[in-house]
C-alpha cells in the first residue's frame, strides 16, 4: 500500500493525549465517507470547546505514511469556517513525507483551531473536523538535505 494512516503507539499516545488505553483502541482512523470524496476525515478524540477569541491545538492521535513525491494538505471542514469562522491557525496544513516517525513524536499530526466567531464551538467525541488529502507535488531539483531537521534547524540524529 502507497499511502495509509495508523495510529501513534500507545507511549506516544499517553504521553500526548491521556493514559486511556479504552480511548486508545476506540478512535478512529481517517476516512473518506463516500467513493467521490477527496479528503479523509480526521474525527475527534474527546469533546473540544472553543471558545470565541481561542485557539485550541488538538492532537489526532494519527500519523501518516505515503510517498516522497507526495503532500498531505490539512484542511479544516468547510462548514466550520463558513457556518461559525473556525479556521486553522495556518489555513492549510503540509504535513511532508519524512515525517512520518520523526524521533521527536513519531509524526503525530496535531491541528490548531481558532474560534473567530461569536460563540463557543463544540466539537463532540467521534465529529468530523478536518480532511487530510493526499497529492503529488512538483520540485525545480535542487539540492537539498536528506534529512529533517528539529524546529530548531538542526539536524536530527
Amino acid at each position: 500500500m502507497d499511502r495509509y494512516f495508523e495510529k501513534i503507539s500507545f507511549e506516544q499516545f499517553k504521553k500526548d493525549i491521556l493514559d486511556d488505553s479504552i480511548l486508545y483502541e476506540e478512535y478512529e482512523l481517517p476516512s473518506r465517507s463516500t467513493v467521490s470524496a477527496a479528503g479523509y476525515d480526521f474525527h475527534a478524540i474527546n469533546d473540544i470547546d472553543i471558545k470565541p477569541g481561542e485557539i485550541k491545538k488538538i492532537p489526532t492521535g494519527i500519523k501518516a505514511k505515503f510517498l516522497d513525491d507526495e503532500v498531505l494538505f490539512l484542511v479544516v471542514r468547510s462548514s466550520m469556517g463558513f457556518k461559525y469562522n473556525v479556521r486553522m491557525c495556518n489555513q492549510i496544513g503540509v504535513i511532508d513525507s519524512d515525517y512520518y516517525n520523526n524521533i521527536d513524536n513519531e509524526g503525530h499530526i496535531w491541528i490548531a483551531l481558532q474560534n473567530e466567531g461569536n460563540e463557543t464551538y463544540s466539537i463532540k467525541k467521534g465529529d468530523r473536523y478536518c480532511q487530510g488529502i493526499f497529492t503529488k507535488y512538483l520540485t525545480c531539483g535542487e539540492k537539498v538535505s536528506n534529512e529533517r531537521t528539529s524546529w530548531t534547524g538542526k539536524p536530527k540524529r
